[in-house]
Formats: structure tokens, sequence, C-alpha cells
């Protein structure tokens, strides 16, 4: 049947019909008062999500558009940089940071381990001369389904006293609470297609007085994504260039819903989701990727080990509209992920799980009772 495409991925992520609607009207100008009183409303409300008085500034571009802006604007060739890499996002801040001629150290864990918090202070605590510029890290890991311990890794960076903190929160951004004023965090990074329940095309990138300190001395060449000239244009409820005027009143109603939902519905969804999800999983038998410590409430990564994991996928998209990711780099073919966050709800979890243990058992897989995993996530709402 057409058009019952059901996206549990993790970005894109699914888009309420409201803001479908508001994205189909007629374009207007972008210098216009009319754009102008919506950018204002919006930047007021990006605030309230991001839970700080700082800029919160918007890009046309996608979250690694909005990591490189997090890099060009407050670094220099030559600084030295930690990076944590777990997963294909955090290899990704090194990639960058290394194009920019940053002299960027690593710290790595395997991809579905949570990075080691230690590593960062030993290193920090080492650095008694102050090189380290900025340290660099995932919050949730997209591409295992990892959380990283960001609140631990911060505050040594705020113990070393010198180095910024730079964060890659596309995928946790509306689904995790991270409080950046309260954790004084100076770049934030994240995209309009997973916890905005909006399509892909805008960057956002938060920038604390800190931060824009660096800027002033920051060397790395940059024009488009000059924060410094989003910043200025920002203060006038307007953007240095063309941006996706839709797309930005899909925001405006997108942020509304979110308003009304609150802070602490939105949390604490997110995390009943992901729970509900995570058990149902289990009681099909099936390994998951990321330690319960440490699960993004996003994104569940998936390792099955007597069904391939491709032709799960496959099955659950030809039989039931589902779409489902799949694993990256070399982790492509050993994994699935199913993305919960956004516009997601406790009946999509239920839809997926009841076709995956369809999809299992048509797979020969009977190794689990029919229903326990429907059976577990409804345990878990109905304790909600």
């Amino acid at each position: 049947m057409e058009d019952k495409l059901m996206l549990m991925i993790p970005g894109p992520t699914p888009v309420p019909e409201q803001v479908l609607s508001a994205m189909a009207k007629h374009p207007f100008g972008h210098r216009s008062g009319e754009f102008s009183s919506i950018m204002a409303e919006v930047n007021q409300n990006l605030k309230w999500l991001h839970q700080t008085e700082n800029e919160v500034l918007t890009l046309t571009a996608s979250g690694t558009g909005a990591m490189e802006a997090a890099i060009i604007n407050f670094l220099s060739p030559g600084d030295r940089v930690l990076v944590g890499s777990n997963g294909k996002f955090g290899a990704r801040w090194v990639e960058l940071s290394e194009a920019f001629g940053l002299e960027v150290e690593t710290i790595a864990a395997d991809w579905g381990k949570p990075l080691d918090t230690e590593q960062f202070q030993q290193q920090l605590v080492a650095d008694t001369e102050k090189k380290i510029k900025a340290v660099i890290v995932t919050h949730s890991e997209t591409s295992t389904g990892v959380l990283n311990d960001l609140e631990t890794i911060n505050r040594y960076v705020k113990d070393h006293g010198e180095a910024l903190i730079i964060v890659d929160a596309v995928t946790s951004l509306g689904a995790i609470n991270l409080p950046i004023d309260t954790w004084g965090l100076d770049v934030v990074a994240s995209g309009s297609q997973k916890g905005y329940m909006i399509p892909p095309g805008l960057g956002f990138v938060v920038v604390s007085p800190k931060a824009w300190q660096a800027y002033q001395t920051a060397k790395i060449p940059r024009f488009y994504l000059d924060l410094g000239a989003y910043k200025k244009a920002s203060a006038k409820n307007s953007n240095p260039f063309t941006p996706p005027v839709n797309l930005v009143v899909a925001l405006q109603v997108a942020l509304r819903m979110m308003q009304a939902e609150g802070l602490d519905g939105i949390f604490s969804r997110h995390q009943r989701l992901s729970k509900a999800t995570r058990e149902a999983v289990k009681a099909l038998g099936l390994p998951l990727l990321a330690p319960d410590h440490a699960a993004s409430t996003a994104v569940t990564a998936v390792a099955p080990v007597s069904v391939e994991s491709d032709q799960i996928r496959a099955v659950i998209k030809k039989r039931f509209d589902i779409a489902l990711a799949g694993g990256q780099d070399h982790l492509k073919g050993k994994i699935f992920r199913i993305g919960h966050l956004g516009f997601v709800s406790e009946r999509d979890i239920l839809s997926t799980i009841s076709s995956l243990e369809a999809v299992l058992q048509e797979l020969g897989e009977d190794s689990f009772t029919p229903g326990a995993g429907v059976t577990a996530a409804s345990r878990v709402f109905a304790q909600s």
C-alpha cells in the first residue's frame, strides 16, 4: 500500500501532519517582516529547547555542517584537541579536525562501548601547559546507540579551565536532557531531522561567551559558516544568507508542539520508548549492542546472531513497510537500528516490535515465545 511507510530510523524521523501542512504554504520573502516575526519566536523557543540563554544559531546545513562550524569558528591550525571516538560520528569528528589541520589526540573505545571518562581526565590533568584547546565529544552515538557520559567529561574539562567543550548533540537534542547552561557547555551542534521533528536541512549551533572569546583569535578560514555573521543577523531575527523559509515555518510549528508537551514530558517519553524497545528485543532473544547503563534514548542497536540483520530489514520493509536502519562501516550487515526519537509514540513501538516478531518467525527464528516482545514492551508502558 502506498504512503504507509513508517520511519523507525534515527533520522530522518517522522514529521507531524501539522508540520507538513505548514511546510506546504507558499514561500515568502526571507527579508520580510513576516519572516522576522517568525524567526523571533523560533529563536526564543530554540533557547527554551536547548535550556540556554546563549545564542542558538540556525544554519542552512546538515548536522555535519553544524559540526564543521563548531570547529572552524573557534580553533586554529595546529591547535591540540582531544576527540572521543567510539562510533561513526566520533570518527567523523576526527576526520573533520584533521582536515582543518588540528593536532588530534583520539580517545577511542570499541563501537558499542561508551567512552572511558577517566582517559579524558588523565589527559586533561597531564596538560599542565594548557595546550589542549578543545575536547570534542559525541553525546549520543547514532551509529551504535551508545550514550556517552558527557556530564562527567565536561566536569573534567571545566577542571582544566582553558579547553572548550564541543558537543555533537545531533541525536540527543530534543530526546535527552541536555542542560546546556547548567553544565556550561561551550559549543553544541545539532540537526533538524532528529528530535526537532522536521525534515533535514537546518543545523543548529549554541555558542557560549567563552567560545565567542575563542572566536576572536581563531584562524581557520570561514565564510558561509562564519558564526559571527549568524550572530549579527540573529540579533535582528534574520539570517546572513537565504534560509529555507518553509523549513523555518515548519520549525515554528514543531517547537510549539514540543512546548505543549514540555521538556519533562519529552524526555520521559523518550526514556519510556527506549526502555520498552530494549526490553522487547531482550524478550525476543536478540543481543543488544550497547549496554543498559550507556543506552541512548534515541536509538537502539540490535546485533542478531542466527538471522542476518539486513535480511530482517529487507523483510520488515517489504512485508510491513517499516524502515529500520542498518549498521555502518565495519558493523554493516551485523546490526540493525531502531530509531525512537522525535515524533514517535508507544503505538509505533508496539507496531514495530509485533512486525519484528512476525519477520523473525518468517525467517525461521523460533527461540522465543510468540508475543514475548510485545508483552515486554507493553509491560514497560503499563508501569510508566
